[in-house]
């Protein structure tokens, strides 16, 4: 049997400074990028020369060691919870905490409880956790606890120990089984779906559905539905069993898949069954009929990142508003029946 290979080493610290010629302390303060005026600019370039030439990676629990803290902000989401709107949300929320000085990583775990959850965040020692949902009080303390400066949640409710940038779900619901009722519907099916992840973003736009429809007005169905055709297609069928004259879908994507569903099986849309989404995403309006949706007009990535940043520094946070549901009524509702 042959050997098996020998791993190389991995670079350290002391190669790039054998390399470039200067002390460790010297390549540390080049490539934490510290402002030391006795480190000259052809020096500066000389040890960023050997680090990429060697393929160096800084140590980044080392540099949080040496700094007193992290860098890290940690963002709680499954990917498949990420829609078109929300991912081109965070992927520029990603950019201007960079640009910030932090590291942000979403972080997919599974977890039976909030707590669970919680301990698991703290053990990487993030200098932030910002929720995509809500983090409970005893979460929040021990967040805090492990030293973790910042808890920031985009959640409906205030939570002791948590920054909160208002993000009501039951609102939405609220809106879009308004709009339904407003056009003559009575028995809404509201789309549930399947993927990990949305149901605790679901869930409250469903019971806020309920309670916009009065006992005796209408009746407010939960429709089960995975992103994909065949899955549609049941759901387009059990709409028909179920008599249902309107459905509100959990997001555009999810109501377009449905939407095309319906039509392939000879439903009339409006006319026997009205659709709505959410995101308000550009191909809605594309749509035939076009998709009527809620608009959801939020904090800017910017604006959440500046909020972070000054959490993490112990600095008065700016004001953040929260998120507005807007309703942008198109043909896939139709107009009010008497």
């Amino acid at each position: 049997m042959g050997s098996e290979p020998t791993r190389p080493s991995a670079v350290t610290s002391a190669d790039v400074a054998r390399l470039a010629g200067v002390s460790r302390a010297t390549v540390s303060f080049v490539l934490n990028n510290t402002e030391l005026s006795r480190v000259s600019a052809a020096t500066r370039e000389r040890v960023r020369r050997a680090a990429d030439e060697l393929g160096y990676v800084p140590h980044a629990a080392a540099r949080s060691l040496r700094a007193g803290r992290s860098n890290l902000v940690l963002m709680p989401a499954s990917v498949s919870a990420l829609g078109s709107l929300v991912s081109a949300w965070v992927d520029d929320l990603h950019g201007e905490l960079e640009r910030r000085g932090c590291t942000s990583v979403l972080h997919a775990g599974r977890y039976p409880d909030g707590t669970s959850a919680a301990r698991a965040w703290a053990e990487l020692r993030p200098v932030a956790v910002l929720a995509l949902e809500g983090v409970d009080p005893v979460a929040a303390a021990i967040l805090h606890r492990a030293g973790v400066r910042a808890v920031v949640a985009l959640a409906g409710h205030p939570t002791e120990g948590v920054h909160l940038v208002p993000f009501d779900h039951a609102r939405i619901g609220t809106l879009a089984a308004g709009h339904l009722l407003a056009r003559g519907r009575r028995r809404i099916g509201v789309v549930m779906p399947h993927e990990r992840g949305l149901a605790t973003f679901a869930g409250p736009r469903l019971e806020g559905a309920r309670e916009a429809v009065p006992s005796g007005e209408g009746e407010v169905v939960a429709l089960d539905m995975a992103y994909t055709g065949d899955s549609a297609a049941e759901v387009a069928r059990r709409v028909g069993a179920l008599g249902l004259d309107g459905v509100f879908a959990y997001n555009d994507e999810y109501a377009t898949l449905l939407l095309h569903a319906l039509r392939a099986a000879g439903t009339d849309v409006p006319g026997t069954v009205a659709v709505m989404g959410c995101d308000d995403l550009v191909p809605s309006a594309l749509q035939s009929p076009s998709l009527t949706s809620i608009r959801l007009d939020g904090p800017t990535p910017a604006r959440v990142a500046e909020l972070v940043s000054a959490l993490i520094e112990g600095a008065a946070p700016p004001e953040v508003g929260g998120v507005e549901p807007t309703l942008v009524v198109r043909g896939s509702t139709g107009t009010p029946r008497d």
